[in-house]
């Protein structure tokens, strides 16, 4: 529970800010603000004691249901930078989940962290503690306040993809069900690790500075592909584009801030490839352990929104059952 301090209301934006002396939620976190910026999406802001500052969560209800829902936690990718969500910009998430009976939890400012708790600063991303916030801060707070039934899935695109399936393999009682798109779950493979290592580059972090040395416990302990049997019981999602190029990319409309059109489609393409090569190996590997998942490795497509946005009801359809 929270106590609130201060609520102001100017037409339909409401905030509601909480006391300093807020009831924390275990490990110290508490939310801080709240605002409803929506008739279906409030934007929360939440203290994380593990990484010592404030971060904004977008929350999803439905429009005209009531009572106890489950809830959906949606990952960005490595793109999504400050208090943005490409859930939001550019996944369609809003508009989709509004007549849907869930609660759907978008964080925001993860950039180029894997969702992941770091073993040693960086000096461009800090000390990030996303597996903690995700797994044990901002749970009992969402639970409390949006009244959750506790039953929870989590999914994710591109390193968001990867990152659900490590947070599911780190804490397998939370989740009931697991999805990637466009993900590359098997870090400890030489695909895995270039495609982890690739991506923290563009952000300008050391890998290294993340899990520690490659091939080493760090490494190994977040493969989700090392860690099979936590996922027994759980409904498991699989999308990824195979890099070839489709209709849609040839209609896209790239922004100067982007770059060139070839130079842009040409970067959708080679990080597809990458992404789809770790799907299939993950595909296999969950094949070869009996564990039952919804295949939708495709033979089109590149690492774009507009793909992630058309698999979203395909991915709910797959694994709300499990909720």
């Amino acid at each position: 529970m929270w106590r609130v301090a201060t609520v102001m209301c100017l037409t339909t934006l409401c905030v509601a800010t909480a006391a300093a002396t807020a009831e924390a939620a275990p490990q110290g976190a508490y939310i801080t603000s709240f605002v409803q910026e929506t008739a279906t999406r409030a934007g929360v802001w939440v203290h994380s004691a593990a990484m010592n500052k404030n971060i904004k969560v977008f929350v999803l209800t439905p429009r005209h249901t009531t009572g106890p829902r489950p809830t959906l936690y949606l990952l960005d990718g490595a793109g999504a930078r400050g208090e943005d969500s490409g859930w939001l910009e550019a996944g369609n998430a809003e508009r989709y989940f509004a007549d849907k009976d869930v609660n759907v939890v978008l964080p925001t400012g993860a950039y180029g962290t894997f969702y992941a708790d770091w073993e040693r600063r960086d000096p461009v991303v800090g000390k990030p503690m996303w597996e903690t916030f995700l797994t044990k801060e901002l749970p009992p707070l969402i639970d409390d306040r949006f009244d959750s039934t506790g039953s929870r899935a989590i999914a994710g695109v591109s390193m968001g993809g990867q990152a659900a399936f490590t947070i599911a393999s780190q804490a397998p009682t939370l989740y009931k069900a697991v999805a990637s798109l466009s993900g590359c779950p098997p870090v400890s493979s030489p695909e895995g690790e270039a495609y982890v290592r690739a991506t923290l580059a563009r952000a300008g972090a050391d890998a290294g500075n993340m899990w520690g040395p490659v091939g080493s416990a760090g490494w190994r302990d977040h493969d989700p592909a090392l860690h099979l049997d936590r996922f027994r019981g759980k409904k498991l999602y699989l999308y990824s584009g195979a890099g070839r190029l489709g209709p849609a990319d040839m209609k896209r409309q790239v922004t100067p801030e982007e770059g060139l059109y070839q130079v842009v489609l040409a970067a959708s393409a080679t990080f597809e490839i990458a992404t789809s090569t770790c799907s299939q190996r993950f595909a296999e590997d969950l094949h070869n352990a009996g564990l039952p998942f919804t295949d939708a490795l495709q033979v089109v497509g590149t690492h774009h929104w507009y793909y992630w946005a058309k698999d979203l009801p395909r991915m709910w359809d797959s694994i709300s059952p499990a909720l």
